[in-house]
């Protein structure tokens, strides 16, 4: 790829070191944004938004056309796969997701990755939607769950506290689980290429569990499934750069960016930015990673962090972002301060920290 793009975050990915950086949100789209909640009415529920080109488009954008973020992330949801391979899915106020669970490999059989291009070409449709309507500097970003997340879900049938489930069954037969994570990979390959052919320039796989899993099972189902994905998408697109954010990897974050082939890896809150400038950014771009109670709270704290985050990885290639996602009862305003801050003169000042 050309670092002489215009693009900011794709400079960014290709090498770059940049100031002010390139910046974008985890959820920032949401429903911190009164413009958001009024187009959340208009869907009957959560699945049926995310598969309304409208509405999904109109939400991508928001952000953007408030704050001017570098990255536009498509409105979607990672269960939108399980979803489009058959498995029952549905959206509950104040629970999260609810799935009809897969138990075993007869379950698997039962899925359809057949059906990923006509159940998912709603997202596809907002892609291009979306495409059309950014500023010529505004890079389109489009994502999907990592395997070992999704399968999370599908296995738990919904969120989980100690994923009991899903571990149960990778360590009592992980050749039956393994089909689960093949077919997860392949269709996340289809799924990503579809997006990638719609308009998106940039992707980010989420594997917002993968510090759940120790050593062993951290490089069978997070990392040889990711560098399948990664593998396959740079056949069919070499210059379409790749994010991972193997969220809670501690000390994995080295050996997953080394092996994955990602050009660039999110890090999560708990990821010492003075680590993260030392191992990381010589191999890769860093996107990261602001506590979202930081951007919350606002005032002199989220000043004093921002600050210190990009004297610490401003030198390197780095994207700003959080360490998770934007929370729902952050004020409009703090986003606002925030990019006053990014548009900032800093002096990248790496310590050995």
């Amino acid at each position: 790829m050309q670092t002489g793009q215009a693009k900011p975050l794709l400079r960014a990915l290709a090498g770059e070191a940049l100031s002010p950086p390139p910046w974008w949100l985890m959820r920032q789209a949401g429903r911190y944004l009164p413009e958001y909640r009024e187009v959340r009415a208009r869907a009957r529920d959560f699945v049926e938004l995310c598969l309304t080109p409208e509405l999904a488009a109109e939400l991508t954008l928001q952000p953007i056309r408030r704050y001017g973020m570098h990255g536009a992330i498509l409105f979607s949801d990672i269960l939108m796969l399980p979803y489009a391979l058959g498995q029952k899915l549905a959206f509950h106020e104040g629970e999260g997701p609810v799935l009809e669970r897969i138990e075993d490999p007869a379950a698997v059989g039962k899925l359809d990755a057949r059906r990923i291009a006509s159940a998912l070409d709603p997202v596809f449709e907002t892609a291009r939607r979306v495409r059309g309507g950014l500023d010529p500097r505004t890079t389109l970003i489009g994502f999907a769950g990592a395997p070992w997340t999704v399968a999370t879900y599908m296995v738990e049938g919904g969120g989980s506290r100690d994923f009991r489930r899903v571990k149960s069954w990778a360590y009592r037969d992980p050749q039956g689980f393994d089909a689960l994570i093949d077919l997860l990979a392949d269709a996340t390959i289809e799924y990503l290429t579809g997006q990638i052919g719609a308009g998106v320039e940039v992707v980010q796989l989420f594997d917002s569990w993968a510090g759940t899993l120790p050593e062993p099972a951290f490089v069978r189902w997070v990392i040889e499934p990711t560098r399948r994905i990664v593998a396959a998408l740079k056949v069919r697109f070499a210059g379409c750069p790749i994010i991972g954010f193997p969220r809670g990897a501690g000390m994995l974050h080295e050996r997953y960016l080394r092996d994955t082939g990602v050009d660039g890896i999110g890090i999560d809150t708990a990821v010492p930015p003075g680590y993260a400038h030392r191992t990381l950014q010589p191999l890769g771009t860093v996107q990261g990673n602001l506590d979202p109670v930081l951007l919350l709270v606002g005032g002199a704290a989220l000043e004093e962090a921002v600050r210190g985050l990009r004297q610490m990885l401003g030198a390197g290639p780095y994207i700003f972002n959080l360490g998770h996602g934007v929370l729902p009862e952050t004020p409009a305003e703090n986003v606002q301060a925030l990019a006053r801050l990014l548009s900032e003169p800093v002096l990248a000042q790496p310590m050995d920290a």
